[in-house]
């Protein structure tokens, strides 16, 4: 059994975040563990609040994971202060630490700030040099780096900044483009291109930290990033067709679609 850790916030309606995250690690038979950088209060219709949980006990949670427990993967989400981010970074470099990946949440679907401005700075200094691979939508790659991107070529552009601050790969995830929705994945050398259909549904809760669960878990089990990336997006095109249209807003995926049709739960 691989073991892998995410860290991230909680999300109360179970769809993203922490929940998400280990949903996912558990639906691709990997075992789950958390630290919890905030617990949030959201249901399908937005965040409503955010409570920050300390740097020091932050610290602490890490340390217990690491000092008993082997690692196999790490996914990073929702970081939202500073002293969180450089507290994660001190932390996480102290262990021998592979297979990272950063996923940069910054802001939810209904526009809730989860990373707070001052500490975008923190996150690319300190998190991005870490990073096996970050994981940014367009809307994250253009707070990034400043390039707007609308076209395959502007995502080009973006990846190229991305990799000269540290991380080892680039995915720029490129659903929201307006005439494809195509991943691109850059290596230093190379790019690489994951189409995906365009789903006809609004519930997208809580995908991006989905899809980089699921690369992490891949990873962890030994796959090569390029397999991670398109054995994840298979995942979350799957997870999304069948998601849940629960609450009055934006439903979750369903993480366990897979499993529910194994056993009968789903004709």
């Amino acid at each position: 059994m691989k073991n892998v850790l995410t860290i991230a916030g909680s999300d109360s309606c179970g769809g993203a975040g922490i929940q998400a995250d280990l949903k996912t690690f558990s639906a691709h038979g990997v075992y789950g563990m958390s630290v919890i950088t905030a617990v949030t209060a959201q249901n399908t219709q937005g965040v409503f609040a955010v409570e920050d949980i300390s740097a020091e006990l932050i610290k602490k949670q890490i340390e217990a994971i690491y000092d008993d427990i082997k690692v196999d993967a790490v996914k990073i989400g929702m970081v939202s202060k500073i002293e969180t981010i450089t507290t994660i970074s001190e932390t996480l470099q102290r262990y021998y630490v592979k297979n990272i990946v950063v996923d940069p949440v910054m802001i939810s679907k209904s526009g809730y700030h989860l990373l707070q401005p001052e500490a975008k700075t923190a996150l690319i200094n300190n998190l991005l040099p870490l990073a096996t691979v970050v994981t940014p939508n367009l809307m994250e790659a253009e707070v990034i780096t400043g390039v707007e991107i609308k076209n395959i070529e502007n995502m080009k552009k973006a990846a190229l900044l991305i990799h000269k601050m540290g991380p080892q790969y680039i995915l720029i995830k490129g659903g929201h483009l307006e005439d494809e929705a195509t991943d691109l994945l850059y290596d230093g050398d190379d790019f690489y291109y994951y189409p995906s259909p365009r789903i006809q549904t609004k519930n997208t809760h809580g995908t991006g930290c989905t899809l980089s669960s699921a690369i992490a878990s891949n990873l962890a089990r030994g796959l090569s990033i390029n397999l991670a990336i398109e054995k994840a997006k298979e995942y979350i095109t799957i997870a999304i067709q069948n998601s849940f249209s629960i609450g009055k807003g934006v439903g979750p995926t369903h993480h366990f679609h897979e499993l529910y049709s194994k056993v009968g739960l789903i004709d």
